[in-house]
């Protein structure tokens, strides 16, 4: 199977290598301003009569069989200072726009949109996404892996929208300094894609196939200047924040902590490419709190990375390996322990190497007896054929002042684990195809924790159809202390195949059967898990979903096991449980003002037991300035003595109120019976000026039964980001 999928990823990789761009022909030559040009969506400056038009937009959704429905004009030039972009978007069905909210980097399905997708280095790899809903909420984040954005990164740049009766008008202003790019190169990529919720058409200025985003790199456009755009020469920018807080641990009845923190980063553009970052006493409480969700799973759960310094080219750290199989999980910094100061270097040596560099240094604990520790990453990646690349990476956690030989925390908290790995990924220059194969070694002072991993996969996407295969083996001795790699000692083979129908007309858009299994062996090869699951998908013209499924599962516990994760008891290592169940999903359209969603299981479980589970989500919006929503998951387990009959629910309720596109309030309640949790959070948020806020954060947990304060605290936060 290895053998197979090696050689397969090879003659995929080969048969591209020699194809040129999909989209080459589609050119917009942007030229220099011939005047100045205020932001404010009108666009009645003479430098816009002058742009060029791209125009005779594609239909990709709901079928990529033509040209838009919809038409629209985008126009852009720049001057010394700025990359503008002007978008007209004009309507034949008459009626209110659809937006969730004013709230930045907003769910691209639920409000009517234009987004930039910007290609500077050509690679059809990473890049930069910006853009606004019809309301002028702004949208903004990187790229990597040829379509994904990372919406948790935030850049310096302004924009206005308008509205009429025919169409709504957006324009931006991007300072050159706002992004990366190889100087002296006058080509790069470019495409510009609008939702229209009203007559429910994605389109694309260049043709993009409907079962890709429209942010798919390998299929943009080319901007063409008529110079090459300004070098953005020093670039520096100092980023600090003054903190005050207060809380309180009443679960511990102490006393009130007050807290004055000052800190902040520093970016350097070390070319116009590759940027160096510095972190001083930085703190994340502005972060916005992780959503509660009810766990039965054997294994740990992942949480995203949200915090600002890890996130440009995140991807060159976080992206190497699976999803279960990370060597590097930049959470694993700094978790409950304060960082002293960190530094990073990214970006782009030329069009075909990208670097990543990282040190992060953490403090002492005394109450535990954790040492300090320093966090080191390398991450290296060239470039291959069309769109594929090859990547080196290394990570070393290290403990300083470590303890004597004698000490007994030596076996506690390790004196370094370290990971060294090299991975190709495979991408077709049309998108198609893709895949990965990489190699791990982690070494530790225990042998024990020194072990292998390989995976590979090859997956492929037409119109029609699709399927993925791929292969695990993860050592028993492997070990990624800065990663998330929740099981070890195991192989697994799992994969996919589905087939999509069209009708020609009627409700439904398509419809179609998707099977998928996945087989867990140790590695021996004797079977521990499987799961296989039928899946009926049907989309409807509207854009609501529906999906059922039919499932089969087989377990034998490798540890302990408690199925209710409420400590009653727990299941012996070594038995063997089987079960089937049934489930669904819906998801209604996001024209309307009230939206909802719900899925549902029913079926065995452990211990021949049996468990009931659903989830529904509800919205309201009061467009643009509130939006309403609940989610609401409830699970009925019945098992055999001692666990009896539980029922558990989790309550999350949200009001998020964006007063305008700059000042923003969200308050967050989340009602956990399994973990007997209460909390509150809310945030406060003013963006006075462009990428510089005022946050103003509460959070207060309460124990459920009986109801009491567990702990609460209040931030006030201010930062701001000065340039040159």
């Amino acid at each position: 199977m290895v053998r197979f999928l090696v050689v397969a990823l090879f003659f995929a990789a080969s048969y591209p290598a020699l194809s040129q761009k999909k989209n080459a022909s589609f050119r917009l030559h942007i030229r220099k301003a011939t005047g100045p040009i205020q932001i404010d969506g009108v666009g009645d400056e003479p430098a816009w009569k002058d742009a060029d038009v791209a125009k005779d937009f594609f239909m990709v959704l709901p079928m990529d069989d033509g040209k838009a429905d919809e038409t629209t004009e985008i126009r852009m030039t720049y001057d010394d200072t700025n990359l503008y972009l002007l978008a007209t978007f004009y309507h034949k069905l008459k009626g209110a726009y659809f937006v969730e909210s004013l709230r930045r980097d907003f769910s691209f399905g639920k409000n009517d949109n234009f987004l930039l997708f910007l290609d500077p280095f050509n690679n059809q790899t990473t890049g930069f996404s910006f853009g606004a809903n019809a309301f002028g909420a702004q949208w903004d984040g990187t790229m990597y892996n040829g379509s994904t954005v990372d919406l948790n990164w935030d850049s310096k740049w302004i924009s206005r929208t308008t509205r009429d009766g025919d169409k709504w008008v957006f324009e931006m202003a991007l300072p050159f300094k706002s992004i990366r790019y190889e100087d002296g190169v006058s080509e790069w990529g470019i495409n510009f894609s609008r939702l229209d919720l009203k007559s429910s058409e994605k389109s694309s200025w260049t043709p993009v196939p409907r079962q890709l985003p429209t942010a798919s790199l390998a299929h943009t456009g080319t901007l063409v200047w008529d110079t090459p755009p300004p070098s953005p020469g020093l670039n520096f920018s100092l980023i600090p924040y003054v903190l005050g807080s207060v809380g309180k641990d009443l679960e511990n009845n102490a006393d009130a902590d007050y807290d004055i923190k000052v800190g902040g980063d520093a970016k350097f553009s070390l070319t116009s490419s590759l940027n160096l970052d510095l972190t001083v006493n930085p703190d994340f409480s502005q972060v916005e709190v992780d959503r509660q969700i009810t766990n039965l799973d054997r294994f740990e759960l992942f949480f995203p990375e949200k915090r600002q310094f890890f996130l440009e080219n995140g991807d060159l750290f976080a992206n190497f390996g699976y999803e279960t199989i990370r060597p590097f999980f930049s959470r694993r910094i700094g978790l409950g322990v304060p960082i002293h100061a960190g530094a990073r270097v990214s970006g782009n040596l030329n069009n075909k190497w990208r670097l990543g560099l990282m040190d992060m240094q953490t403090a002492s604990v005394d109450e535990t007896g954790l040492p300090s520790q320093n966090f080191g990453v390398l991450s290296l990646q060239r470039k291959v054929f069309d769109r594929s690349n090859i990547g080196l990476l290394f990570v070393n956690k290290q403990s300083v002042n470590y303890p004597r030989e004698t000490d007994s925390l030596k076996s506690l908290y390790p004196k370094y684990n370290r990971n060294l790995g090299l991975e190709y990924n495979l991408a077709s220059a049309d998108n198609l195809w893709n895949g990965k194969a990489f190699f791990l070694k982690s070494f530790a002072p225990d042998d024990g924790d020194s072990g292998f991993t390989q995976a590979a996969h090859l997956e492929y996407k037409s119109r029609k159809w699709s399927w993925r295969i791929q292969e695990e083996w993860v050592g028993e001795n492997y070990s990624a202390e800065v990663g998330f790699v929740p099981r070890i000692g195991y192989v697994n083979f799992n994969g996919y195949v589905g087939r999509l129908f069209f009708p020609k007309d009627g409700t439904v858009l398509s419809h179609g059967p998707r099977l998928n299994a996945s087989y867990y062996f140790n590695e021996n090869f004797g079977r521990t898990d499987n799961t296989s699951f039928l899946q009926y998908i049907v989309n409807f013209r509207n854009r609501s979903d529906l999906m059922v499924f039919v499932s089969d599962d087989y377990v034998e516990l490798l540890s302990p096991f408690d199925p209710t994760q409420l400590g009653i008891a727990r299941l012996d290592r070594g038995t063997e449980h089987q079960w089937n169940a049934f489930g669904w999903e819906y998801v209604s359209k996001p024209q309307s003002l009230f939206t909802y969603a719900f899925e549902g299981r029913m079926g065995g479980y452990y211990a021949g037991g049996n468990r009931t589970s659903v989830t529904g989500e509800l919205g309201y919006r009061f467009q643009p300035y509130v939006s309403l929503s609940a989610e609401l998951n409830y699970n009925h387990i019945r098992l055999p003595e001692p666990w009896n009959t539980n029922e558990f629910w989790l309550i999350g309720s949200e009001i998020d109120i964006t007063f305008t596109n700059k000042l923003f309030f969200a308050n967050l309640f989340q009602y956990n019976e399994q973990t007997k949790n209460f909390n509150l959070n809310s945030r406060f948020q003013w963006r006075y000026s462009p990428a510089s806020d005022l946050f103003l954060v509460y959070t207060n947990n309460y124990f459920i039964e009986p109801f009491e304060g567990r702990n609460w605290g209040l931030t006030l936060k201010f930062t701001y980001w000065f340039n040159r």
